[in-house]
């Protein structure tokens, strides 16, 4: 079957253009865990310098950092998250608890998250309404994109 040439209407691929890219979740990682200046950026993440200063001026462009003057001679920044850099961070320890069950081979994960009430952070998914876990097997989707259904583009 051919490509379209207008993929579905998609706020998971929109939001994937401004943090998909190579390094841009690490970046977000680092920042998240209060490592926002750029020499601490290149040697946790292991980014090229040219290419974390490109993700950066793109995070900041998209309103997920901010960046702050820290040093005047030599300037210097250091980088935050913003509300929406914050709103992510449930999608990083979602993500990182997924490498920890999915990818990692062994049993020694790098890193594990604290809660505020002491345990570890376990991330899991629940209806705000009735506070249910969300299983596959529970979702309906319902497409709003005029022209779309589930399977695709419905006929004009």
């Amino acid at each position: 079957m051919a490509a379209t040439k207008d993929p579905r209407p998609c706020s998971i691929a929109d939001a994937l253009a401004l943090v998909g890219e190579k390094y841009s979740l690490l970046v977000l990682r680092e920042v998240c865990l209060g490592n926002g200046r750029f020499d601490q950026l290149v040697r946790n993440i292991g980014a090229p310098r040219d290419v974390l200063s490109t993700r950066l001026r793109r995070l900041v462009d998209a309103g997920i950092l901010t960046k702050r003057v820290y040093s005047e001679r030599p300037q210097r920044f250091q980088y935050r998250p913003t509300q929406a850099g914050l709103e992510l961070e449930p999608v990083l320890m979602t993500l990182m608890a997924w490498g920890d069950r999915h990818v990692r081979q062994d049993d020694d994960r790098p890193m594990v998250i604290e809660h505020s009430c002491g345990n570890e952070l376990l991330p899991e998914v629940t209806c705000r309404a009735c506070g249910e876990t969300v299983r596959h097997e529970d979702l309906t989707a319902h497409p709003q994109a005029p022209g779309w259904s589930v399977s695709g583009p419905t006929a004009a």
